[in-house]
């Protein structure tokens, strides 16, 4: 199979790094708005060719790849479906039901799939690209009846090729979950890090009492803001949802400790142990 990436970052990146690996990838050509990237991309054997058009790398390609930020996605995602004959599209980005509302009703939208593989570090561009950052991860499909079998099933044995598990879920499902278990994570990181930063001014303290909690606690704040805050705009709904709900939490724990009951907090942090049943 030819490939052909639109966005030559992090995920991008890996997907040609992991794609050729696996030999899915006869040939990997690139498109990327930033001449930098393509000739990283070109130095790191990302791609085995640059191009300087959408039309050219869709037109040299059997499947073509969306990995630029969502807001991206979304713009482009109709002008690439308008160049397609049979040519097979699929996104990796983090939301879903803007990009499938922005093709709806399109002559080609059975050529599209969504898909949103859960991988990634908080570091972006081609440079951070890693040839197995999606080995055994899990890749979601997202309205698979909206799209040809031949799609679906394609797309399915390039995933599994690169050693991902795939599941499948409505867009606005996607969405909703996503929020939860990655777009509040990141927001919790990137609250704790203001948090510390304002409070502790003396940044050698930081860095010499920085223990793995808490390196890993706000390793997501180190995440490009250009990439996260589309994706925060395009699922607000579902981020206002479960912040609030955050929100609520931690206000019960400023509670418990102004009241002393740390019998209450014992009990609570019993009950997030229970986390260890789902993620071991």
């Amino acid at each position: 199979m030819k490939v052909g990436i639109i966005g030559l970052g992090l995920i991008g990146g890996s997907m040609g790094l992991a794609l050729r690996e696996c030999n899915y990838a006869s040939r990997v050509y690139g498109y990327d708005q930033l001449e930098v990237h393509v000739e990283v991309a070109l130095q790191k054997g990302i791609v085995d060719e640059g191009c300087d058009s959408l039309e050219k790398l869709v037109q040299a390609s059997d499947v073509v790849i969306l990995a630029v930020p969502v807001q991206s996605i979304v713009r482009l995602l109709p002008q690439v479906l308008d160049l397609v004959d049979q040519e097979m599209v699929i996104d990796v980005g983090s939301t879903k039901q803007d990009m499938v509302e922005s093709v709806k009703g399109h002559p080609k939208r059975s050529r599209y799939l969504p898909t949103h593989p859960m991988a990634g570090t908080e570091y972006s561009g081609p440079q951070a690209a890693l040839q197995r950052l999606f080995e055994g991860k899990v890749c979601v499909f997202c309205d698979v009846e909206d799209s040809d079998k031949e799609v679906v099933d394609e797309i399915l044995t390039m995933y599994e090729r690169i050693g991902m598990d795939v599941v499948e879920y409505h867009s606005a499902e996607h969405d909703v979950h996503t929020a939860y278990v990655s777009h509040i994570s990141h927001i919790s990181s990137i609250a704790l890090a203001l948090t510390v930063l304002e409070k502790e001014k003396n940044e050698n303290r930081i860095f010499e009492l920085a223990s793995g909690g808490f390196s890993s606690t706000v390793r997501l704040a180190k995440s490009n803001p250009d990439t996260w805050i589309p994706i925060f705009e395009q699922n607000r709904d579902n981020v206002l949802d479960v912040l609030d709900e955050h929100i609520n939490v931690i206000s019960q724990f400023r509670t418990m400790l102004i009241k002393k009951d740390f019998e209450r907090f014992h009990a609570l942090m019993e009950r997030a142990n229970d986390i260890k049943k789902i993620l071991k």
